[in-house]
């Protein structure tokens, strides 16, 4: 293993590799800030530049932006309350209430350290258990993946609020606005009521930025006055590395199990940081022994979800690497680079190319150093954008989620859908209806609709769900966890009570 290692390292540290590493980090951390881009187009974007560098170098590059955008979508997520990219919605939760409090700059440092030992416990996993979770990953068929994705809707229930009622009626919304478009078994239309824009359903950024950025922004315009204030009064540029890893590690259990759930859920095909985030946070307020916190501004939440979605991409390079099957957009498109290179993806990957397959791993390492050194020194800049007029800020921000909603397929009608779907978050806030269940609907409605109906076409069988045992397990869970929060209101009441 050693010797092994030693290859990966002399692999990475040369010149060219350590500059791209650190040149892609900075390049993600900027993009994943970005209200409208993504993670994977980011790394799309550099794809074409490594076509002159070498294997691994353009590898590094891919791992850097990937490690960066994971990140840095928290910047905005925490500054404006609009999550930068799909992985950091959960961050949102608990880091904008915190900014709102005056203290955004040890919500960042907070964030940025969860990210950074999170992505270094999923870099210790790919190392040591690469072959039997790539192993594990290959056991899940359709039912495992519906059970999974189910136990991941029953979140719903937390995120609710005080209102179960209305958490619900959300989390609908986001399953019907999921189903516009085509059907993603047959390819026929549907809902679409006769308009040839919805043949193509609604594309999943422009209504997350949507529901999170056009709502947020119209909040912050109500009233003359409020437009002429800063977008954070009295906010604190300063804090304590020091502080903020002693208030992280009184909590290593909630970061432990957030950052395996990430490399778990990232080991899953198809799976992602956009449910890995999620889940972590669910899971780390059903642990709470103060629940009733979570929303209102605890660091808590903030590490549950960063350090689950620096820990999904070390799980999606696992099977990436042990088997040549990704684990997600970002992965494979690192085995397409492989490709261009004359290199097969496979099993014999790593037998054959061990020096790439260690160097990955060593990158992945090295990039959350670069990314951690970046974040922290840039934080002081970051947070002073929150000290500028709401009308010069609101215009930017929506212009950038503009232009990045219209980048992804190219369509106009995209800008429409941002609007569309800004228009009725702010509705849905001002009525008191929660944004997250709505937005894990979006998310997690078309994995489950697909992975049901193959399980379906594989085995008509139903029985499957139940006496298949890891999926039997999830449903389980979600069972557990639909009941759970109705224990946790019972015991909270009764506990009042008492006092």
């Amino acid at each position: 293993m050693f010797d092994m290692i030693m290859l990966g390292v002399q692999e990475v540290f040369k010149p060219y590799p350590l500059l791209f590493l650190y040149l892609g980090t900075v390049a993600g951390i900027i993009v994943g800030c970005l209200p409208g881009f993504t993670i994977t187009m980011g790394v799309a974007l550099v794809l074409p530049l490594t076509f002159g560098m070498t294997s691994m170098e353009g590898l590094a590059a891919m791992i850097g932006v990937m490690v960066g955008g994971l990140a840095g979508g928290q910047i905005s997520g925490i500054l404006i309350g609009i999550p930068g990219t799909p992985s950091s919605v959960a961050t949102v939760f608990d880091g904008h209430p915190m900014a709102k409090k005056g203290e955004a700059g040890r919500a960042l440092a907070t964030g940025t350290w969860a990210s950074f030992l999170g992505g270094l416990i999923s870099t210790f996993v790919m190392l040591f258990f690469t072959p039997p979770l790539a192993a594990a990953a290959l056991k899940f068929g359709p039912w495992e993946f519906f059970s999974l994705v189910f136990f991941g809707l029953t979140i719903i229930a937390s995120l609710s609020g005080k209102s179960l009622t209305k958490g619900i009626v959300s989390g609908v919304f986001g399953l019907i606005a999921a189903s516009v478009g085509a059907d993603p078994m047959t390819g026929i239309p549907r809902f679409d009521f006769g308009f040839n824009h919805l043949a193509g359903g609604f594309a999943f950024l422009p209504v997350l930025v949507g529901l999170f950025a056009f709502s947020q922004l119209m909040s912050n315009l109500e009233g003359k006055s409020r437009a002429q204030e800063a977008l954070i009064v009295g906010t604190k540029l300063t804090f304590s590395s020091l502080k903020v890893l002693k208030d992280i590690f009184r909590q290593p259990f909630n970061l432990l199990r957030s950052s395996l759930i990430g490399v778990f859920i990232g080991a899953l095909p198809g799976a992602g940081a956009s449910i890995s985030n999620i889940l972590a946070y669910d899971q780390a307020k059903k642990a709470s022994r103060h629940p009733e916190k979570f929303g209102t501004g605890i660091i808590d939440g903030i590490i549950a979800s960063e350090s689950a979605n620096n820990g999904t991409e070390g799980g999606a390079l696992t099977p990436t690497m042990a088997l040549g099957i990704p684990g997600g957009a970002v992965s494979a498109m690192m085995l397409g680079a492989l490709l261009l290179h004359g290199i097969q993806p496979g099993p014999m990957l790593i037998i054959e190319y061990p020096h790439l397959v260690y160097g990955v791993i060593v990158a992945l390492f090295i990039a959350h150093f670069f990314m951690l050194g970046t974040q922290l020194y840039g934080i002081k800049l970051f947070v002073r954008l929150t000290r500028l007029p709401i009308y010069v800020l609101v215009p930017s921000i929506l212009v950038l989620c503009a232009v990045g909603s219209f980048a992804i397929f190219n369509r106009f009608f995209d800008i429409w859908v941002l609007l569309i779907f800004g228009t009725l978050g702010y509705l849905m806030s001002k009525f008191k209806f929660p944004l997250a269940p709505a937005i894990l609907g979006v998310i997690l409605g078309p994995i489950a609709e697909v992975n049901y109906r193959r399980a379906l076409q594989t085995e008509s069988d139903m029985t499957l769900f139940f006496t298949r045992p890891i999926s039997l397990a999830f449903l389980v869970l979600a069972v557990l966890s639909l009941i759970y929060p109705f224990w946790q209101n019972y015991r909270q009441k009764k506990r009042q009570a008492k006092s």
